[in-house]
């Protein structure tokens, strides 16, 4: 190490403690995200920065994958954080099936193990599509999990009927609420336990890129099981 180096760090030592820290605490303790697509409309919104819950499923050596404890099992409903291998990248995505199940998609209807998801109507959220494609919204329910599902009436997915499947040991099947618009396991297949970085709860703020990045209010701090519910 060079004098010059040397002098650097010695007259830095709190800086480089304090990115060190928040390094070590963003990869293994809790997280935000700034959510770029609408996968997951209309639970959450492109613009959404949420938080990640890093300690929800596991404790992990900071900067890998590598679980030293695991904190609790992923349930069905969750709202998770993937760092797909298959992929490539970062997804957010919903917890539909979890290992053992057997889950099925007829025309956009759901069914775990068996049983087929109940469908009520909703009045549409706040978000209302891209002004081109006009939407349909129900309220989906089966085995706990209750939410929202945003349905293409102009383009609906070529994958609106898939399966049925059986979900591997330690892997889970994942769906995006925006059921005619999301890369999912429809297309990426199951998600390793191994590839779930955390669990999302809550959105922290939100800024409209279309509108300068103007915030929206009504999402500060806003709980996700929260955001629209069926009226």
């Amino acid at each position: 190490m060079t004098s010059t180096l040397k002098e650097l760090v010695a007259g830095n030592k709190g800086l480089l403690a304090f990115i060190a820290l928040m390094v070590v605490f963003r990869s293994a303790i809790a997280d935000y995200n700034v959510v770029p697509s609408g996968s997951m409309l209309p639970t959450v919104m492109v613009g959404d920065r949420i938080l990640v819950d890093k300690l929800a499923y596991d404790l992990r050596l900071p900067l890998t994958h590598i679980s030293l404890w695991r904190l609790g099992e992923p349930r069905r409903g969750d709202i998770v954080t993937i760092d797909s291998r298959q992929a490539g990248e970062l997804l957010l995505k919903r917890i539909v099936g979890l290992p053992g199940d057997v889950v099925e998609l007829r025309d956009n209807v759901l069914f775990i193990n068996g049983r087929a998801a109940s469908y009520g109507p909703a009045h549409a959220p706040p978000e209302s599509g891209d002004g081109i494609d006009q939407a349909r919204y129900r309220d989906e329910e089966i085995d706990g999990m209750n939410h929202l599902v945003r349905l293409s009436a102009a383009h609906p997915s070529l994958h609106s009927s898939f399966g049925p499947v059986v979900v591997p040991a330690d892997h889970y099947m994942m769906l995006g609420d925006n059921r005619d618009n999301s890369m999912d396991s429809r297309y990426f297949g199951f998600f390793a336990r191994s590839e779930l970085m955390g669990r999302t709860r809550r959105i922290a703020f939100s800024l409209d890129a279309d509108h300068f990045f103007k915030p929206r209010p009504d999402r500060f701090a806003l709980r996700l099981d929260a955001v629209t519910r069926p009226q």
